[in-house]
């Protein structure tokens, strides 16, 4: 069953399986590493972060709600944030945070917002953003989710488009950093994002995601080899990775005018590289490389007060690893030539689709026509390279054609198909076997072409149509739109309805009969046409829609 309020508790649950996935991962985000020099480290890191986190939230905190579990998870990452991706991840949560201040839920659109939110604050906490990073990933992903999802959507929608173009992204990382692409990797800072949000999904899908590693780099002190790599004789290459938490102090400046910006200019003059630095609240989070960490302490203290330090030998790290890229896209159904996505209204007419070969029946209730984003989830989920669509009902032809437009990852062909009828008509004459899409679609138009449509229904208010006064209650005929019988029972307007028809030249009559069809109505309908018109044959179909009693096709 699809979610459309997310609440804390589940929340949570999708943040500890997105900490978990990416801890079982971490060693193939640490071998991906190249940038800004293989350091080794990444995936290490960005579990770290996640997990300082995600500690903040107890087991039994189910009761929080979205806001009080967004504000503690970014709050504990704030504090274990390690590395420029650790640091950079921890912001993306901590613009989340800020987006659902006081929600106690969120549908899609303000998860959406959340993330377009976290986007924003990643961004702004790196001095100079680097694209084909981390940071592309968190940001076209986000702005996918968003172009195919709305307020209406599924929370499993949203997930589904964000995680497709968030591989799609990750792909793409070594078109626009040429270190990746010289060896051949992807961004390790978007892998290791990419396993977070695998896992928040997976989760959120009833999959339980355990812990199944330990972490590959352990810290210094508790590391009997670490340095061996590096003696008296090396030569220091890379510099320091700086990081600490700096609290602000009344005494020492201006806690509220202080400025994060002024000490970026500072770590940049001195050679720092790789700058994240952010202030929140009366708290300052760094993360610089550079070759005299000194002074960048020396700095800060003129500040405040260190309330955390990490400082690590950029050249040990590298001297002892190696790149190479281990990263496997999650395995997803291979992507068919040919798929077709139909509308219909009833559960026995929408299996019956599904039976002549619709992949994808879209819900076509009378009262709540299917939008531009129902398409496009159907269009996500037949993953076709050629995707036919029969709207079967003149109110929804625009709404399947405006998302054909939007849809970029298929070729899209709206047939356009008015009435439940024609697209029963055409699916009976649906053939792939030529694999030539104008033939294809040419066999489509030519069976509704064929195809004569009637409709018994009952009228809601008095009116005078086509030379019938009508009464509330009374049961009317349709041809198309043209009204042609009523009566005071659905049996006889459909016997008016069929007599009305020009059936010289027609062969099958193929009845679908409604939820309000009973076995009598249809006995007595049948005896009507068997011996009325005996040359013509008849099928009975089990519809089950709503409106309409009976459902005509002739052809």
């Amino acid at each position: 069953m699809d979610t459309y309020r997310l609440n804390g508790d589940t929340l949570a649950k999708m943040l500890r399986g997105g900490a978990s996935n990416l801890k079982n991962n971490a060693q193939t985000v640490n071998d991906l590493n190249v940038f800004p020099i293989p350091d080794g480290d990444t995936g290490d890191n960005m579990s770290r972060t996640i997990e300082g986190g995600t500690r903040n939230i107890l087991p039994n905190d189910s009761d929080l709600t979205v806001s009080e579990i967004a504000e503690r998870l970014a709050d504990g990452m704030l504090m274990s944030a390690r590395g420029n991706s650790g640091v950079i991840l921890s912001q993306f949560f901590e613009g989340i945070k800020r987006s659902v201040s006081g929600l106690s839920e969120l549908d899609t659109e303000d998860l959406y917002k959340a993330f377009r939110r976290g986007v924003e604050q990643a961004y702004s906490s790196v001095a100079k953003p680097t694209e084909g990073t981390i940071l592309t990933v968190m940001r076209e992903a986000t702005e996918y989710a968003g172009k195919n999802t709305g307020k209406s959507s599924s929370i499993e929608a949203f997930f589904d488009a964000f995680e497709k173009e968030m591989y799609d992204s990750l792909d793409r990382t070594p078109d626009l950093l040429p270190v990746l692409r010289e060896s051949g990797v992807i961004d390790s800072g978007g892998a290791g994002f990419v396993y977070i949000i695998d896992g928040m999904y997976r989760t959120l899908r009833g999959e339980n995601i355990s812990n199944e590693s330990q972490f590959s780099n352990p810290d210094a002190f508790v590391s009997a080899d670490i340095g061996k790599n590096f003696d008296e004789n090396s030569e220091m290459k890379f510099g320091y990775c700086t990081e600490l938490i700096l609290q602000l102090m009344s005494k020492k400046c201006d806690v509220e005018g202080f400025c994060a910006d002024d000490l970026i200019k500072y770590l940049e003059s001195i050679g720092g590289e790789s700058v994240v630095a952010f202030k929140n609240g009366t708290r300052v989070k760094l993360h610089v490389h550079t070759f005299e960490p000194y002074r960048v302490l020396e700095y800060c203290c003129g500040f405040g007060e260190l309330v955390t330090v990490k400082i690590e030998n950029m050249s040990i790290q590298h001297n002892g690893n190696s790149v190479k890229n281990n990263f496997t896209r999650r395995k997803e159904d291979k992507r068919k030539e040919f798929a077709l996505v139909a509308v219909a209204e009833g559960e026995g007419l929408k299996e019956i689709f599904r039976q002549f070969g619709a992949d994808f029946v879209v819900d076509g209730n009378q009262t709540m026509n299917p939008s531009t984003e129902d398409f496009i989830k159907a269009f996500e989920a037949v993953n076709a390279e050629k995707i036919f669509v029969l709207p079967n009902n003149s109110n929804i032809v625009l709404a399947a054609k405006q998302a054909a437009d939007m849809y970029e990852r298929s070729e899209v062909y709206v047939i356009p198909s008015t009435t439940l009828a024609e697209g029963y008509s055409a699916l009976t004459m649906l053939d792939y076997t030529s694999g030539d899409v104008d033939t294809i679609i040419e066999g489509l138009n030519n069976a509704i072409s064929a195809v004569t449509t009637g409709s018994v229904t009952y009228a809601v208010r008095d009116s005078h149509i086509g030379g019938f006064d009508i009464k509330t209650g009374d049961w009317l005929g349709f041809e198309g739109k043209s009204l042609l019988a009523s009566g005071k029972d659905k049996v006889e307007a459909a016997k008016g309805l069929i007599d009305s028809i020009d059936l010289s030249e027609k062969e099958v009559i193929i009845v679908i009969c409604g939820k309000d069809a009973s076995r009598d109505d249809m006995d007595t309908l049948r005896a009507h046409i068997n011996n009325k018109y005996p040359m013509i044959e008849l099928y009975e179909v089990e519809g089950e829609q709503d409106v309409y009693s009976f459902i005509f096709a002739i052809e």
